[in-house]
C-alpha cells in the first residue's frame, strides 16, 4: 500500500543515480519502483526514467526527473540522527566523497544539491536540555563543519 504522504524531490535528469546513492549509503533505504516516460515531454524522451520511488531511512520519497528549471536549496534538508562519531563520519564522508560539499553546523550538500544535516544525538539532547548546557553546546557547534561528538560532549559538561 502506498503511503498518503511522500516527499517529492525534483532532479534535473538523474533521480535514479541519486536514489541508488541514498540507498547504498543509508540503512532502511530501498528503491521500490522506476517509472519510464510513456511519451516525449519537455525535458525528456519516451522511455527515459521519469520517476523513482524509494525510501531513505524509512521515509518514502519520489525522485522526479523534471529538468533544470528548479534546484534544491537549504530550505529543505534531511536530518539524520547519529549515535556516535563513527556513524557521523560515515554519512558525512559518504556524501562528501561522492561530490558533495561541506557546510557548517553539521550541514552538507550532496552532489545533486540536496542538503543533509548529520546530527549526533548528543547535540540534539544538549540543545533540548536548555540553560547553560544548551548554550555551551550551541557555541561549540557554531565553530564546526562536521560535528565533533567529543567536543560537544565536553561542552555539555562545561
Amino acid at each position: 500500500m502506498k503511503p498518503k504522504n511522500t516527499i517529492c524531490l525534483w532532479f534535473d535528469h538523474d533521480a535514479l543515480d541519486a536514489a541508488q546513492f541514498y540507498c547504498a549509503t543509508f540503512p532502511d533505504s530501498e528503491i521500490t519502483a522506476v517509472h519510464r516516460a510513456p511519451d516525449d515531454y519537455p525535458n525528456g524522451k519516451q522511455g527515459d526514467v521519469l520517476t523513482v520511488e524509494f525510501t531513505v531511512l524509512g521515509i518514502p520519497c519520489l525522485g522526479l526527473n523534471g529538468g533544470p528549471l528548479f534546484q534544491h536549496c537549504e530550505a529543505f534538508s534531511f536530518q539524520v540522527a547519529t549515535d556516535d562519531q563513527e556513524e557521523t563520519d560515515q554519512y558525512w564522508d559518504a556524501i562528501l566523497s561522492n561530490g558533495g560539499q561541506a557546510s557548517q553546523c553539521g550541514w552538507c550538500k550532496d552532489r545533486w544539491g540536496l542538503s543533509w544535516q548529520i546530527t549526533p544525538r548528543t547535540l540534539t539532547e544538549a540543545l533540548a536540555a536548555g540553560g547553560a548546557e544548551a548554550q555551551r553546546a550551541f557555541q561549540a557547534m557554531m565553530t564546526m563543519g562536521k560535528i565533533d561528538v567529543a567536543a560537544i560532549d565536553a561542552a555539555r559538561r562545561g
